[in-house]
């Protein structure tokens, strides 16, 4: 894994209670609460001027357009989240992606490094597949009992998103903090 595992370990107390926290209201609630995906940024910039402190860490080389740029890691994965969020909101336009889903993808992109896409099409995938058997077996089980209510339920074959979303950035942090450089 190419994410130092220095700054997995940084990020990792701090992401996790809030991919709890979008799991669950997800599940709940099928959104994905504005004030989770602005916190989940929020540790970036905040958590990552000391995980990645952009006056220590060297500059990266690389393209912006036809323009050539040596930023710091910590600018190039806040750049992530223009890009993601520009993403989303196109394929939530085209009704692939639901809005809340497309605003915790652009908060969670800056923590994953780009040289790890492959790494994490391979957890997302697993988080998916983990995420809609187990949500359909519980809401098809006496686990339903437990939260009767919830609107993840009942919406047919619709799926909350978050449960795999928030799943697969805490099993990358993580995999991160073990497995990282």
């Amino acid at each position: 894994m190419n994410i130092p595992a220095d700054a997995a370990a940084w990020f990792l107390p701090f992401v996790l209670p809030i991919c709890f926290y979008v799991a669950f209201t997800d599940m709940r609630e099928m959104r994905i609460k504005n004030h989770a995906v602005m916190t989940l940024a929020l540790v970036f910039v905040v958590v990552g001027l000391i995980a990645l402190p952009p006056w220590s860490t060297g500059t990266i080389s690389g393209n912006l357009g036809p323009f050539a740029v040596a930023l710091p890691i910590y600018v190039w994965q806040l750049l992530h989240i223009v890009i993601v969020l520009i993403v989303g909101i196109v394929l939530n336009a085209a009704g692939t992606m639901g809005a809340g889903d497309a605003k915790f993808l652009a908060a969670a992109s800056p923590f994953v490094w780009f040289a790890d896409l492959m790494l994490l099409a391979a957890i997302l995938t697993a988080s998916i597949l983990g995420a809609v058997a187990t949500h359909r077996l519980a809401k098809h089980s006496r686990l339903r009992t437990i939260a009767p209510h919830w609107e993840s339920w009942d919406r047919g074959k619709q799926f909350p998103m978050g449960l795999a979303l928030a799943g697969a950035l805490a099993m990358y942090l993580i995999l991160g903090t073990v497995l990282g450089s």
